[in-house]
């Protein structure tokens, strides 16, 4: 009957399409005639069932359930306890220098611990002044409830200094700038980046770009390698890698990296990356989604995500935050401080403001159908970059 039911659907969703559009059933599909389409196809696979012409039976969604506040790292040095990354961080992707300090004690105050930085973000020095005050006072300055208003007293963190920098997660990636041929060099960038921030040792450091050469990626590769073994980084990562350049580490007989952090989102889902990360028990990081509202942002698959977001009374990064979680990926948003809506996002897009809700398989299937390889921003594996850059064996 359920089947009966939904080919029904089809037709009537079919009908109301040449309706609206006037034109033979070959015509552009319409945004809503898209969406139709794609709740029904939800609704088919969220059942289980088959629906001719439609490539046969559609894949249901991943079982929409919290995977944790924490993800545990494979590949590490660290002895005792394990190395443990916290699902939702905070990205200074484009901060403003100026708003650093703000940014910080804003997604302190929410409860998020892992911290996402980089030399090319031109912030540690900053982000290390501000985070010197709250690690030796353990107080979180607080904002007041609207303009004009006294700030509320600061929040207080329990604990010394070395307990709330354990509570903390670090995680540095080096310019392709920091790449070098002699690994001496490579260790004297990072050192010189953890002076910055005043810590003594990183949760995760990661070659932030494959986009230098074989040599250079692999020399630099090693030189975290030993620094891991030297106890001054926990964790050794890469961002916006390929499968060759994955490869090219395996064929070198080295470890995999413990985190690939890439332009993520359900737009632009980068599956045989997240499938090499699955076999090699390397976890998947997203990146910001700082330009997918933008005018180059998804066209047609915008709606689908708006719609969620309206039904669950969340918004649309709430919606993308929480889709990330239950892939079983790390994310990392980013926010700026100097409006209002952007102070608030830090709350809302934190693990606390994103464990509120679960999406159900349905909506986990609509999202999943949304993947069209979106250039969106200037650090994804295929954005911002020509495709000469990114195709081919060798990637």
């Amino acid at each position: 009957l359920s089947t009966i039911l939904l080919l029904l659907a089809l037709i009537v969703v079919q009908i109301e399409s040449l309706a609206s559009d006037g034109g033979p059933a070959g015509s552009s599909m319409s945004k809503n005639r898209l969406w139709d389409r794609r709740h029904v196809l939800g609704s088919a696979a969220a059942a289980g069932l088959v629906l001719p012409g439609f490539g046969g039976h559609l894949p249901r969604a991943e079982a929409a359930v919290d995977k944790g506040e924490f993800l545990t790292l494979s590949h590490t040095t660290k002895r005792g306890s394990p190395v443990r990354v916290p699902c939702v961080g905070y990205s200074f992707y484009k901060t403003d220098s100026a708003m650093v300090g703000r940014c910080l004690n804003l997604a302190l105050a929410a409860g998020v611990r892992h911290l996402d930085v980089a030399t090319l973000y031109n912030s540690n020095a900053q982000i290390g002044a501000a985070l010197q005050k709250y690690l030796e006072t353990g107080l979180i300055p607080l904002e007041p409830a609207k303009k004009g208003d006294d700030p509320p007293p600061p929040k207080q963190v329990r604990g010394n200094s070395q307990r709330r920098r354990q509570q903390l997660f670090i995680s540095h990636k080096l310019s392709n700038m920091e790449q070098f041929l002699d690994r001496v060099n490579v260790k004297a960038s990072v050192k010189s980046e953890m002076e910055k921030l005043g810590v003594s040792y990183l949760d995760l450091c990661s070659i932030h770009s494959p986009l230098t050469d074989s040599k250079r990626r692999m020399a630099t590769y090693e030189a975290l390698l030993e620094l891991q073994q030297e106890g001054l980084v926990q964790a050794v990562g890469v961002c916006n890698y390929g499968v060759g350049p994955l490869n090219e580490i395996i064929s070198a007989g080295l470890p995999p990296p413990s985190v690939n952090q890439l332009e993520l989102s359900p737009f632009n889902q980068h599956k045989d990356v997240a499938q090499w990360a699955k076999e090699h028990d390397t976890v998947v990081s997203c990146g910001a989604y700082s330009k997918l509202s933008g005018v180059s942002g998804p066209q047609e698959g915008w709606p689908v995500l708006a719609d969620i977001a309206k039904k669950r009374g969340v918004t649309k990064a709430q919606i993308l935050v929480r889709w990330s979680l239950q892939k079983g990926f790390v994310c990392v948003p980013r926010s700026g401080a100097g409006s209002k809506a952007e102070r608030i996002a830090i709350a809302e897009n934190s693990y606390a403001g994103c464990k509120t809700f679960v999406l159900s398989e349905d909506e986990m299937t609509s999202l999943d159908m949304l993947d069209e390889g979106l250039k969106a921003g200037k650090l994804g594996r295929r954005d911002g970059w020509g495709d000469q850059d990114v195709t081919g064996d060798d990637w």
